[in-house]
């Protein structure tokens, strides 16, 4: 699903649920747990319908032997969860009238945390009687036409969806619910795309993931997914062994996050703390793979209680220089930006061979005062594996600028080691003004710098070959559709009658349309292949100024010790403020349009003529 194809979902989603609810008169707080727990209930249906297939197999493969399993035992294994017949959506959805959908919803959700003990607590029950309409003039009748209208406007979300598309509607719906109650949106989902560059490059295969910041839990559905999509490219059939486990402070979010990793089956653990205050699993050299996108420039963690614990002191503790003076010198130590304690967190989190991804703002990168001392260690120690500042407003509602930093533990103590640092500022795709992602290509693209840094072509090969099959893909559709609309032009020349030249033009621009489609994405996928050929054209890593550098301890202790890109890559001026592929892309598609224009623009003219020749 695209992004606009995303979009547009959440508007027509948030539009029916919302007129419903206006005409209902409920409040926004009576009305939103309901909500959500129907969207769980709608995707943990799509998703058990899918593996119901495989469950029935499994079930009648068994049939007759000793230690024959249940199919929820089954539908755990295949799933990740069990729904009863009575559980499922459509059963709800076609219930007839009379009965009383309240008390079948809150039993579906009830037999729902039976067969997943950690959603225990998690799924609206009794909230389902808030949306039971009262007739003033008669208080014993019970109209439940609100929560069937509800149903049905949840049966609009495709059955075809993938990945974390559940997250990022249930993100949309509290974000809409929060502003409706007069409270801030809240930033809780990491951008689909950056988070799909962090898997990329840290390559989670299996093991364990932690996130002390878990939010709604994006980051472990896409690392499941990152694992699933690898194992189809290699052809691997063993089962899939990822554990999660997250923290997050937010008690509400905690909830989201059980949801989420049950409705996309993985296996794991969300726990709701204060990640400084607060090490539920014992975290230290405990994980194979770190993932967050913590809280910025937090100034009120009480310094006494982090400063003696040892996963903030592995390299240092970020405090003030000076000790405090005058009316308040009573009052708790803090620590000065708590940005340096999460990435402390992270470091001292990883196993001996482990990865993590982490986003920070720039301001990190070139931090001064006990922050500088931390950073001089942590470079110096080689965890540090590489640098990588994103563009602007790649998240929704945080206008800091970030940059990317990633750890890999096998680094440590290593001769000669260098840092990788990557300037993508100029990198993206323009969704809206205030709004900028990163195509899965361009995904790619990036992940292939840092593959071809650590030694691996075969990748890089394969994803060239992968962009030239598309180009051939798409070269074909071009020369039918050319071909059709040659036919219908001839056919356009030769016809007199004049509707049935109107319905050969609406035809011919239809397939006018599809043509230039083809010879976009043809073109899209050329550059994708000029892109990395440019940069890299013998199939290994290089420098290439403005993108990327591999910078030598040497080079940073020049540089102060900064982990900005900007001050290693360096800068190509661009006069007319665009990158190269835009420049390109905007090249080819205006000649592109410019053509078809043309070509209608003769047509038209000539039948102009042909109808002043007649009258």
């Amino acid at each position: 699903m695209t992004q606009e194809q995303l979009k547009e979902l959440e508007d027509k989603l948030w539009s029916a649920a919302d007129k419903l609810r206006a005409d209902s008169g409920l409040k926004s707080t009576q009305y939103s747990a309901p909500i959500l727990g129907l969207i769980f209930l709608r995707f943990a249906s799509i998703k058990y319908k899918k593996a119901k297939p495989e469950i029935e197999k499994e079930l009648k493969a068994q049939a007759g032997k000793r230690k024959q399993q249940t199919i929820d035992e089954i539908a755990l294994l295949k799933c990740g969860f069990y729904l009863p017949p009575e559980a499922e959506y459509d059963y709800l959805l076609n219930l007839p009238e009379k009965e009383n959908i309240v008390k079948k919803i809150k039993a579906a959700m009830e037999a729902i945390e039976t067969y997943k003990p950690e959603l225990a607590g998690c799924l609206p029950k009794d909230e389902y009687f808030n949306l039971i309409l009262k007739d003033k003039n008669n208080p014993k009748h019970e109209d439940f036409s609100l929560p069937k209208s509800l149903l049905k406007t949840f049966k609009d979300i495709p059955e075809d969806v993938t990945g974390d598309v559940f997250g990022k509607v249930y993100e949309y719906f509290l974000g809409e619910f929060a502003l409706a109650e007069g409270q801030g949106g809240g930033q809780f989902f990491t951008p689909t795309s950056v988070v799909k560059l962090m898997v990329e490059i840290i390559e989670p295969y299996q093991g364990t993931i932690y996130d002390p910041a878990c939010g709604s839990g994006g980051m472990f559905v896409q690392s499941s997914n990152f694992i699933d999509k690898r194992r189809e490219e290699l052809h691997d059939t063993n089962t899939k062994d990822l554990m999660v486990y997250g923290g997050e402070k937010d008690t509400e979010t905690v909830k989201i996050a059980k949801m989420n990793i049950a409705v996309n089956g993985l296996r794991g653990q969300i726990i709701a703390s204060n990640a400084y205050y607060e090490d539920p699993f014992e975290s230290y050299g405990k994980f194979d793979y770190v993932m967050a996108n913590p809280p910025f420039n937090v100034n009120d963690v009480n310094l006494d209680r982090v400063k003696g614990q040892r996963r903030f002191n592995e390299y240092g503790i970020p405090q003030n220089k000076t000790k405090k003076t005058g009316a308040k010198k009573n009052d708790a130590n803090t620590v000065p930006n708590a940005n340096y304690l999460w990435i402390n967190l992270f470091a001292s989190s990883l196993k001996p061979t482990g990865r993590a991804a982490l986003v920070m703002p720039n301001s990190t990168s070139d931090a001064r005062n006990s922050e500088a001392d931390i950073r001089q260690k942590l470079v110096k120690s080689g965890v540090i594996d590489m640098m990588l500042t994103l563009p602007k407003n790649m998240f929704y509602t945080v206008t800091l600028p970030a940059t990317l930093w990633f750890f890999d533990k096998n680094n440590a103590g290593k001769k000669d080691r260098k840092i990788l640092f990557i300037d993508a500022r100029n990198i993206f795709k323009q969704v809206t003004r205030a709004h900028r992602v990163f195509t899965d290509e361009q995904v790619q693209n990036i992940a292939s710098i840092v593959r071809l840094y650590r030694g691996d072509t075969k990748q890089f090969k394969e994803l060239l070959q992968k962009y030239r099959k598309q180009v051939i893909i798409f070269e074909k559709q071009c020369n039918a559709v050319s071909s059709l609309v040659n036919n219908l032009t001839a056919s356009l020349k030769k016809e007199k009658d004049i509707k049935i030249k109107r319905n050969i033009e609406k035809e011919l621009d239809e397939k006018q349309k599809l043509y230039k489609t083809a010879v976009d994405q043809q073109n899209y996928f050329i550059s994708q292949i000029t892109w990395l050929t440019d940069r890299f054209p013998n199939n290994k890593y290089e420098d290439v100024i403005g993108l990327c550098k591999a910078a030598s301890i040497a080079d940073i202790e020049e540089q102060d010790w900064s982990l900005n890109p900007g001050r290693y890559v360096g800068v190509i001026i661009e006069e007319d403020g665009l990158t190269e592929e835009e420049f390109m892309t905007d090249m080819i598609n205006n000649n592109n349009t410019l053509n078809i224009l043309m070509d209608k623009s003769a047509r038209l003219e000539k039948l102009i003529n042909e109808n002043l020749v007649r009258l």
